[in-house]
């Protein structure tokens, strides 16, 4: 047991970077999410003008 304190900085040092990679991936889930939503927002956008423009505009090219 002479070597404990290295024992001891080899373990903190493991879970720090253990735990820096899950506050990480954390926060990228966070903004992905965040990008997911604005996506849909948009995407929902889209399809609601693309529908009030069918309706109102009747196609002429067929």
């Amino acid at each position: 047991m002479e070597h404990l304190e290295y024992l001891f900085a080899a373990y903190s040092i493991i879970f720090a970077v253990i735990f820096l990679y899950v506050l990480f991936i954390w926060r990228r889930q966070a903004a992905l999410d965040a990008e997911l939503r604005t996506l849909e927002a948009r995407m929902a956008a889209l399809n609601e003008s693309s529908t009030a423009a069918d309706v109102s505009e009747p196609r002429t090219d067929i």
